[in-house]
């Protein structure tokens, strides 16, 4: 598809379905301000896709990427909620900085993804052990699992780790 074709195609898109999709996103997350960015946020999404999918059904689609979207963005707010809760029990003494408390954020934000992207069994080896302090012959009971298994998942939730520790 030639790029001319393309610009055509989306700023179509755009015209005949930005309004449509923002009303979506405003019943979805009940702010204006925060569907209208996510609704950018969509279109930026389709432009900057290096294959430019056939739409037969656009609407359907707008929907499948800004659902894509709107589950982040409730992900990222429940991070972020969960790292505010926590500051409120510091001493106003230990309480970070606006930036230093931004630089936590997008690592906590990063370090979500990572965990959501890992098979469910996995994640839950890594989240009792790490966070639970669970040993590995008490998290093979509660999975259901050998402790061997348990062992493989632990190497590649630690794989996943090393690799996001290198991207961050």
């Amino acid at each position: 598809m030639s790029s001319g074709l393309v610009s055509e195609t989306i700023h179509a898109l755009y015209s005949d379905h930005h309004g449509w999709l923002s009303g979506w996103l405003r019943r979805k997350l009940g702010c204006t301000h925060q569907a209208a960015d996510l609704a950018q946020d969509v279109f930026v999404r389709i432009m900057s896709s290096p294959s430019q999918p056939i739409m037969r059904e656009p609407r359907a689609y707008l929907t499948r990427v800004a659902h894509g979207l709107v589950v982040n963005h409730w992900r990222r707010r429940e991070v972020e909620q969960a790292y505010l809760d926590a500051l409120q029990n510091l001493p106003p003494s230990m309480v970070p900085s606006v930036e230093q408390r931004l630089l936590v954020l997008e690592t906590l934000f990063e370090i979500e993804r990572m965990l959501s992207g890992l098979p469910i069994k996995v994640r839950q080896a890594f989240l009792l052990s790490q966070m639970d302090g669970m040993k590995y012959a008490d998290i093979a009971i509660e999975l259901n699992v050998s402790e061997r298994m348990v062992k493989k998942y632990m190497a590649q939730a630690m794989l996943a780790c090393l690799t996001l520790g290198r991207a961050i």
